[in-house]
């Protein structure tokens, strides 16, 4: 059984409007890699020139935010559920 990524409304014009998309992957890192290589350019949206996730995005792993995990190296299981969530700011 796959990751499922729930993808941000923003973003889902890279992703062929998919809100959700399955993939195998072992690592939050290999989460990136593997939308990279299903939605090319999509990374560049979700990580700096470092490969770094840019400060503006937070990742979440079944609810746990990864900040809080082993950030980009939290590992991943069968069945979880990883959600993209772009930060709101204003006033």
């Amino acid at each position: 059984m796959p990751v499922q990524v729930l993808i941000p409304t923003p973003l889902q014009k890279f992703t062929n409007d998919e809100a959700t998309v399955s993939l195998e992957a072992a690592s939050v890192d290999q989460l990136l890699q593997g939308l990279e290589e299903l939605f090319p350019g999509i990374k560049a949206r979700l990580c700096d020139e470092n490969g770094k996730l840019r400060r503006f995005l937070n990742i979440y792993v079944n609810s746990e935010d990864i900040r809080f995990l082993d950030h980009q190296s939290t590992a991943l299981a069968d069945g979880d559920e990883v959600s993209i969530v772009p930060a709101v700011a204003g006033g």
